[in-house]
């Protein structure tokens, strides 16, 4: 579900940045050839995130879960020119084309794809980043939360995707993991360490910026 009138996010689509050449061929793979192509960014929220990264212009950036690799190469467009993205994934089996589509693109040497449960990677990094993005266990967030806010410079933003949980959240009920959704975003609400604004744009979009440690 997303957060917008369908006519509304395809105007929001004509008037916003193309894609690139990759990005497109990539979003178009994945859709013809990987089960739950929904889980991809795409070219509106793809825009989001690169115009994000533009205005950080991020030394160093993190983001769990990686799928197809569509929202790290968006993510790495702001990226400094000795800048470093550090993307996590949990899938063997998309790995092989994440690597290939890393390889093709301009910022092959600032990417830093590794392979395993970000619940065991994160904690061994020693990185300071300027943007964290959160997009894979839903129900490990406030835990990924918790344990990427210390790496996180002051001044940094965490982005949380899909949020919304397709509209469940506004529900006065709702099974386990639409409940989990909720506790995160009153978790975050309440943080006397972060500003932050949740973006209707699809599936729900936390902007969270870190105001101390």
């Amino acid at each position: 579900m997303d957060g917008i009138d369908p006519r509304w996010q395809a105007y929001a689509e004509q008037f916003s940045s193309p894609e690139s050449e990759l990005l497109h061929r990539i979003r178009r793979e994945t859709h013809l050839q990987v089960l739950k192509p929904r889980m991809l960014a795409g070219h509106f929220q793809g825009r989001v995130l690169a115009m994000i990264s533009h205005m950080i212009r991020p030394a160093r950036v993190l983001e769990i879960g990686t799928y197809t690799g569509y929202s790290a190469l968006c993510l790495a467009e702001g990226l400094q020119p000795e800048g470093k993205l550090i993307t996590v994934d949990v899938n063997p089996e998309l790995e092989a084309r994440v690597r290939a589509y890393f390889r093709e693109s301009p910022f092959a040497h600032q990417l830093d794809f590794r392979m395993g449960d970000a619940r065991t990677v994160v904690p061994t990094l020693t990185d300071m980043f300027d943007l964290i993005y959160l997009d894979a266990d839903k129900a490990a967030y406030k835990w990924y939360y918790e344990t990427v806010f210390p790496k996180l410079r002051v001044g940094g933003c965490i982005l949380v995707d899909n949020v919304m949980w397709s509209g469940k959240v506004v529900d006065q009920s709702g099974d386990k993991d639409t409940r989990l959704m909720k506790e995160f975003n009153e978790h975050v609400a309440a943080d006397p360490r972060v500003a932050q604004v949740l973006l209707p744009i699809r599936d729900g979009l936390f902007l969270i910026r870190k105001c101390k440690a």
